[in-house]
């Protein structure tokens, strides 16, 4: 364990602060990106394993160059083990606005690629670019996972045309 005692005010404070403004900058994305993964609640769990590890090892973790990427990894290896998947709420469960019935269980069929890639891209509005470095592919690799995970989408609920 840390112990900040060992720590001149003046270091713990500016660490706290260099601390304060990574997580503001880096959690919005990583709890997009967790709960479009996993669902709300193993999505939580896989945030707090995250910045967990990012408070731990932070002058570490500041220096990566996909320092983003790789807490995803962190959050999703250290939730892996203990907690099975979960599916997701019903939105009226968690008070998101009313969508259509058929897409969470659409959204289930997708692999966990495609899933997070839509997600991601359409109800998020990432670039595939940005996703791609989260998840440390390519981003022809996103582009072909949104597609596939469209069509499949599309599939499952039956619809037959864009609009």
């Amino acid at each position: 364990m840390w112990c900040t005692a060992r720590l001149p005010d003046s270091l713990w404070v500016m660490g706290d602060r260099e601390f304060a403004r990574f997580v503001a900058e880096v959690r919005p994305r990583l709890a997009r990106a967790f709960v479009a993964a996993y669902g709300l609640e193993r999505g939580q769990d896989a945030l707090a394993e995250a910045m967990a590890y990012a408070w731990e090892r932070f002058d570490e973790v500041v220096s990566m160059a996909n320092s983003v990427g790789y807490l995803y990894r962190v959050g999703q290896s250290r939730s892996r083990v203990r907690m099975p998947p979960r599916p997701f709420p019903a939105p009226r469960d968690v008070g998101l606005p009313l969508i259509e019935p058929a897409l969470p269980e659409a959204l289930r069929s997708l692999s966990e690629r495609q899933r997070v890639c839509v997600t991601l891209v359409h109800a998020y509005g990432w670039t595939h670019q940005e996703v791609a470095d989260l998840l440390e592919l390519s981003r022809s690799s996103v582009q072909n996972h949104v597609e596939r995970g469209l069509i499949r989408l599309r599939q499952a609920m039956g619809v037959v045309a864009d609009v």
